[in-house]
């Protein structure tokens, strides 16, 4: 597999990160009392140890360049001293806090069985099989968007960056702008996040593990699918409403 084979095939991977359900969300159609399931879930998955999964990758690493790529992500999101001033996770929070649910719920989340399953593959992941599948799982998928194509072709579309009075959480919930302080560190930082995954796997991964990142990314994509499924039950939502939803606004 060349390096331009290898950068389309994980294109096309993240190009698939696109669920049915996620029009509801961005779009008002999930009751309130209800939106704590995915947050909840999310939490529960990946948003509370994402550093430790960052840091997986870190020390797995046996080249420098890519180590000092992944210590960058690793510091802002333990400490957001780079940009956020607060650690990621903990800035995450402020969303069911604005929306004025029950912080205690995210003390002992039961996780869904998709959402374990996924868990589960994201913990095999980044402790068993060598640190490019951990960074490509970690860097470019968990943190990456349909819309990558996007650094590499100035034609494709960008993911969207709507003010923030337009946030899906703030039109349709009645989040206060200042609870979304987590996605406005995501805009800082996260043009240069996508920038460095890149970097990292086209760059440093041998010719001879391409196959494996790729069929990892495949699978992580499978098991987000089965994990986006379940929040979708959980919440409500029933596969047929796709057709009579608006489009996507990413959050």
């Amino acid at each position: 597999m060349t390096r331009d084979e290898f950068c389309e095939r994980l294109l096309r991977v993240m190009e698939r990160k696109v669920h049915w359900a996620w029009p509801a969300f961005t779009s008002g159609l999930v009751a309130k009392e209800r939106l704590h399931i995915h947050l909840e879930q999310e939490w529960e998955v990946y948003v509370r140890d994402f550093p430790v999964l960052v840091g997986r990758a870190y020390v797995q690493c046996p080249i420098a360049a890519v180590r000092r790529e992944l210590a960058e992500n690793l510091y802002e999101e333990e400490t957001g001293a780079l940009h956020a001033g607060r650690p990621h996770p903990e800035l995450f929070l402020e969303y069911p806090r604005g929306l004025g649910f029950d912080l205690t719920r995210f003390e002992g989340v039961e996780l869904l069985p998709g959402a374990r399953a996924y868990r589960d593959f994201l913990d095999a992941a980044t402790t068993s099989r060598g640190w490019a599948v951990a960074a490509a799982v970690v860097a470019l998928f968990v943190e990456g968007t349909p819309h990558e194509r996007a650094l590499f072709d100035p034609s494709a579309p960008a993911r969207p960056e709507p003010p923030l009075e337009q946030h899906p959480l703030v039109v349709h919930y009645g989040l206060p702008l200042e609870a979304l302080a987590l996605t406005k560190a995501h805009r800082g930082v996260e043009g240069e996040h996508r920038r460095a995954a890149w970097r990292m796997l086209l760059d440093h991964v041998p010719s001879d593990a391409r196959e494996a990142i790729v069929a990892a990314m495949e699978e992580a994509l499978e098991r987000w699918l089965g994990y986006r499924d379940d929040v979708a039950g959980a919440v409500g939502l029933e596969r047929q409403v796709r057709a009579h939803m608006p489009p996507a606004i990413d959050a």
